[in-house]
């Protein structure tokens, strides 16, 4: 028999991992995946197996994956900040992942706002949030009535409802339905969390640092790229000080001492200014290629 949560000596040691299901976790598998940690699914589809030793992994809701840390049964789990907030759970951040970034934003009908408010006093607001939308009915609309929604939430005004709390990653959707953003509440992402009784235990805060820096390795690799350039000796100080590597660049003569070769780990967003200014400063020859992970 395999050992389960309910047998502390069988799992003393193991770094009990909460993933997430329904949208957030394809972003979570494949990141997993690009840092050596495969996720097997196998008949019992909500404990799959981890190729890391030292790892018990559930599947669970999101919302569920916090309450789990909250209580102390999982030590660390995949979840979204906008259900941390609502839940109030006393967790630990410990990874940001920057995955399914999103919003969370008061929409209505457009004739319903007035100068970047409800202009109805006596309004109805749903949503998925209901900790969250008391709050912001509070601080924003005293009087309004709450109304809880259980998903599609965008289709609730302007019949069932004059305002709606959602998330929104582009804003179509809300757009789709005649719907305008007019307060925005927080900012969301799929972050990785610790138990504060985990985190406050020395054993299992070293299992959990040790994912965190495999992970961190492979999103710090995904907005860099490998960038190598040919320079004679004459541009070698002009090309390496234009180049913004993470300390400094490496430098490697060339056969017959005809130059240098120079490669730095850039930012892969100023690629399309960097290159043409290497250019201009006598690079030639260069060469970018993508990184699979970098650890400090």
């Amino acid at each position: 028999m395999p050992p389960t949560i309910a047998d502390p000596e069988k799992t003393q040691g193991v770094l009990k991992l909460a993933l997430p299901k329904g949208r957030m976790q394809q972003g979570i598998f494949a990141l997993l995946a690009e840092a050596g940690i495969a996720i097997r699914l196998g008949s019992r589809g909500y404990r799959p197996q981890v190729s890391l030793d030292g790892i018990d992994a559930k599947i669970l809701k999101p919302q569920n994956v916090v309450e789990m840390l909250d209580s102390g049964t999982r030590d660390v789990g995949f979840a979204g900040a906008d259900w941390v907030r609502e839940l109030n759970a006393d967790v630990v951040e410990i990874l940001d992942t920057g995955l399914d970034r999103v919003r969370l934003v008061a929409a209505a009908p457009a004739g319903a706002v007035k100068d970047g408010r409800l202009g109805k006093s006596a309004a109805v607001v749903a949503s998925e949030y209901e900790r969250i939308a008391r709050g912001w009915i509070e601080r924003s609309c005293p009087g309004a009535r709450f109304v809880r929604s259980y998903g599609a939430t965008e289709v609730f005004p302007p019949e069932d409802a004059d305002c709606i709390l959602d998330i929104t990653a582009t804003g179509d959707t809300l757009r789709a339905q005649g719907l305008v953003e007019f307060d925005e509440i927080m900012e969301s992402s799929t972050r990785l969390y610790a138990s504060r009784r985990a985190w406050e235990q020395p054993a299992t805060r070293e299992s959990a640092e040790r994912l965190v820096l495999l992970l961190r390795s492979v999103l710090e690799a995904r907005g860099r790229v490998m960038l190598e350039v040919n320079v004679t000796r004459d541009a070698l100080a002009r090309v390496a000080s234009a180049l913004p590597c993470m300390r400094e660049p490496t430098v490697s003569p060339l056969r017959a001492e005809s130059g240098y070769a120079v490669k730095a780990a850039v930012r892969r967003d100023i690629l399309p200014t960097l290159i043409p200014r290497i250019k201009s400063l006598g690079g030639t020859d260069i060469v970018v290629t993508q990184l699979s992970q970098i650890i400090p």
